[in-house]
């Protein structure tokens, strides 16, 4: 299958050098000295899973510059995903799926609202890596998952050949019967973990440690669960309780994406995390004290960043 990565990171590098080790043609959209590193050494794969070397590695700046696509993973952060789908527009095909693996619950809509609707599966992925280097990225925690379905979660021909072709690369994969359920899940999960992590900047480890700061994420996450009901999303009663369990799973020193760029300085997902959470909210009158303390106290460093 032509694959096309767009976002070399952590996410849509690991997955990426999977696919093309399984024997598929991916390309690999990057920028600046990333880009140039993996054009000129490949892109190194370090893995609990097993390393991986993709070389030569086909990295591009454009997806202008890629024919034919199949399939586009989206792996850039979810603040940059409305200027990647008008980029994308005029290069899909007439079959040409797109899934985003982002953090957030409205990533669908964003693209839908660019591109048709016919192209867009539903997607996230469950995994802790980064970029540890121009040209490397580090796999270091959990067990790589992508949890994909079409958005009225039929079982379509194209979805189950995805499920096929993403078990052969042999990663986790789950072709669900309800995407929205999964996505909510996912986020009730990340945004517990990032912006905590973010005002504290503590791992995973020292906040459970924590009896107050464990007290705040529950309440955070019952914030979640609560506009989750309002908006007839079928998560369970207990599923604060079994995020908690993976919470707790988790290597002591682990780490959100979110919180590492608010500590590096870089723009974040504190939008499409907490600060959903806080808009929902007001939205749809359900109370969210915790989120928006959050939300608003690591507002005034994001605007920095993103000035």
């Amino acid at each position: 299958m032509n694959i096309v990565i767009y976002g070399t990171g952590g996410v849509g590098g690991y997955f990426g050098a999977r696919l093309e080790q399984a024997g598929n043609n991916v390309t690999f959209i990057a920028r600046g000295k990333h880009l140039q590193t993996i054009q000129q050494h490949g892109l190194q794969l370090k893995s609990i899973k097993g390393n991986y070397l993709v070389h030569p590695a086909n990295a591009v700046d454009s997806i202008s510059k890629v024919k034919d696509i199949d399939l586009i993973l989206i792996g850039v952060k979810t603040w940059q995903l409305q200027e990647v789908a008008k980029e994308i527009k005029p290069h899909l095909g007439k079959n040409t799926m797109v899934i985003p693996l982002l953090n957030g619950v409205e990533n669908q809509n964003i693209l839908c609202s660019v591109i048709d609707k016919k192209h867009v599966l539903g997607g996230l992925c469950k995994i802790v890596s980064m970029i540890e280097d121009y040209g490397v990225v580090n796999h270091v925690s959990y067990e790589p998952t992508i949890v994909f379905g079409e958005l009225d979660n039929k079982k379509t021909k194209r979805a189950l050949k995805l499920e096929e072709l993403f078990l052969m690369a042999g990663f986790k994969t789950t072709l669900t019967e309800d995407i929205q359920t999964e996505i909510w899940t996912k986020f009730l999960f990340i945004t517990t973990v990032s912006g905590m992590g973010a005002l504290t900047r503590s791992t995973i480890g020292e906040m459970l440690e924590n009896v107050e700061i464990k007290l705040l994420m529950y309440k955070a996450a019952e914030e979640v669960l609560a506009i989750a009901k309002v908006l007839h999303i079928n998560l369970p009663e207990n599923s604060i309780e079994k995020q908690f369990k993976i919470i707790e799973s988790q290597p002591y020193i682990t780490t959100a994406s979110l919180q590492r760029d608010i500590m590096e300085g870089k723009p974040s997902e504190l939008e499409a995390q907490n600060g959903t959470i806080v808009k929902l909210g007001e939205k749809l009158g359900v109370p969210t004290p915790i989120n928006s303390f959050i939300y608003n106290c690591l507002l005034p460093q994001e605007k920095r960043a993103r000035e």
